[in-house]
């Protein structure tokens, strides 16, 4: 491993852990947050210097460990009091098994009823993704002080309601699984297009939202929307060897080559959505699902049944009436029916429910309005496509939007040449 890139991307990945490790044994969530990042701060500096060590996770965790322990001395000193745990009392680091046990119950933590839902997102992106308060932030379109205070205030609930760090078990996990299904869907989408950053995605974030429901799944059986929201993981992530290249970027689904998807994971997602597949009342996330299973059965873009995906789509507006799947529809509608009528249902939806108002597809409304532009040869589509590359903070969509801005502008540049040649 070399380059800071590589180090700050290990120690995001297993920061996770450790602070899973440290909030099991000592149970104070707040201060266990400190001592991780304490403790990677330390790393940082050490291992830029010596280099990694063979088991950074028990590295990690052992200085944790001291500083949890540094941190908890110095709060009972303003006591007068010594805290009777030294660190060497201290339990031994947990295994690969017990730290892949911890991380679930983490979330489930971070999903406790006692918080808001959006109090619920913020603090498991933070605690299990590993995001920083500012991508967090820019995620929800608000400032990174406000987010900064909504995190310190879940935790703070979290304490005030005694949360303990234990797996919820029959009407307590119930209760808890719509949040953290929500969650877990809201973490692999930042993995899969990254808010912010160099990077289209984060491997690491969608790989460990895939993992963490595939426990999910095994610990709640009975809930056909967890295995409907691991389909449609497991579906979207097979396109990710295709989504990128050397030369473009960004590659968009309709351009993918499509034997690069990974097969396994096609399979298994396809597989995974037929055992709880039922007609009747599919749930959300089923319903995605069935959309991306529509997209893998395809053999190429122009093969896609787009008419079966805007009726899924059409479902999955009743159950989900929100603004990323009402412009998910408009998508839909235009393969299905052309551009002209994609823009004018754009338009009906985007007067009748704010669409471009809404920071969950204000950038994304931009973009659709300039691809069914361009489709149309309008000389609009590159001021579209400048504008929705101004409002993504990630680089290699900016890159993919400008790139269309300029191809756009080129091309109605020909026309206008071929148009003067004609006329003259």
């Amino acid at each position: 491993m070399t380059g800071p890139a590589a180090l700050e991307d290990l120690l995001r990945i297993e920061a996770p852990y450790v602070l899973s490790a440290l909030v099991r044994r000592f149970g104070r969530f707040e201060t266990a947050e400190d001592a991780v990042q304490e403790a990677l701060l330390d790393a940082s500096v050490q291992w830029a210097r010596d280099g990694v060590p063979e088991n950074p996770r028990s590295w990690l965790t052992r200085i944790g460990y001291r500083r949890m322990v540094d941190l908890l001395r110095s709060e009972q000193a303003a006591h007068r009091r010594e805290l009777q745990v030294g660190v060497t009392d201290a339990v031994a680091p947990a295994g690969p098994a017990a730290a892949t046990d911890d991380s679930l119950t983490l979330l489930l933590l971070c999903c406790h009823p006692a918080l808001s839902r959006t109090g619920q997102v913020a603090l498991t992106l933070r605690a299990v993704g590993g995001l920083t308060t500012a991508e967090i932030a820019h995620a929800y379109g608000v400032p990174e002080t406000t987010m900064g205070t909504r995190i310190s205030r879940a935790k703070q609930t979290l304490r005030k309601a005694g949360a303990r760090f234990a797996p919820p078990e029959g009407a307590e996990l119930a209760e808890r699984i719509g949040a953290v299904l929500d969650v877990l869907y809201l973490a692999f989408n930042e993995g899969y297009t990254a808010t912010a950053g160099a990077d289209l995605g984060r491997v690491d974030l969608a790989r460990e939202s895939i993992r963490l429901t595939r426990m999910l799944v095994r610990i709640a059986p009975g809930e056909p929307e967890a295995a409907g929201l691991l389909a449609l993981m497991l579906l979207t992530e097979a396109r990710r060897p295709a989504r990128t290249s050397a030369e473009l970027g960004l590659v968009p689904l309709a351009e993918q080559d499509r034997t690069q998807w990974d097969r396994a994971l096609v399979d298994e997602g396809l597989a995974v959505l037929a055992e709880v597949w039922r007609p009747d009342g599919p749930g959300p996330f089923r319903l995605q699902a069935a959309i991306a299973a529509v997209h893998a059965r395809a053999e190429s873009a122009a093969n896609t049944d787009w008419r079966e995906i805007l009726g899924l789509y059409l479902l999955l507006e009743r159950t989900l009436p929100t603004a990323p799947v009402r412009l998910g529809r408009v998508v839909a509608a235009a393969h299905a029916f052309g551009p002209a009528v994609g823009l004018r249902l754009l338009d009906e939806l985007d007067a009748e429910h704010g669409l471009a108002g809404d920071p969950l597809t204000a950038q994304r409304v931009l973009a659709v309005r300039a691809h069914l532009l361009d489709q149309r040869h309008d000389p609009a589509a590159a001021a579209q496509f400048r504008a929705a590359a101004d409002l993504t903070a990630n680089e290699a969509e900016r890159d993919y939007l400008l790139r269309r801005a300029d191809q756009a502008r080129a091309d109605q540049a020909r026309a206008d040449q071929t148009r003067v040649i004609v006329d003259s």
